[in-house]
């Protein structure tokens, strides 16, 4: 029986900044018809922790409520269930596929959806300012733009 939604997991390391803010953009750009889901964990994450706060902070800049976010681990039962798994780093992408080989054709670097062949890492915010916050929100979100087109088109 085929699934009703699909569903994207976006992973960084402690799913409280990057994979957080990614799964939020994702659900506010690709709206609520879209047969598609969004979730988020971490490869080293623990399980209940808020979003930080820089990263609620840059979320509402825009008007997207990060606060209800609790982070989780990466589980075999998420990647299992999961269409696309997106991650943050080559090392996420390395981490990801050790553990879950099987995931491998699945786990994709988040900037490996455009066009012209540049597939930087988006490092991790944590601990810096508000503004260092803001440009990896705006780095998730110009790669979302391709991703969606890419999920759109397959």
């Amino acid at each position: 029986m085929q699934k009703d939604t699909k569903q994207v997991l976006f992973i960084c390391t402690g799913n409280v900044c990057r994979s957080p803010m990614a799964e939020y953009l994702f659900r506010h750009r690709i709206g609520d018809h879209s047969g598609w889901e969004s979730q988020s964990a971490g490869v080293f994450a623990g399980s209940g922790m808020a979003a930080s706060h820089s990263s609620v902070e840059a979320l509402a800049d825009w008007n997207i409520n990060l606060a209800p976010h609790r982070s989780q681990p990466l589980t075999r039962e998420l990647a299992a269930a999961s269409d696309w798994i997106v991650v943050m780093t080559d090392q996420h992408l390395h981490d990801v596929v050790s553990q879950f080989p099987e995931a491998a054709p699945r786990v994709r670097l988040l900037t490996s959806f455009g066009t012209d062949g540049d597939t930087p890492d988006i490092p991790d915010p944590i601990g810096m300012s508000i503004h260092v916050y803001r440009t990896t929100r705006d780095r998730i979100d110009s790669a979302m733009a391709d991703l969606i087109l890419f999920l759109k088109e397959e």
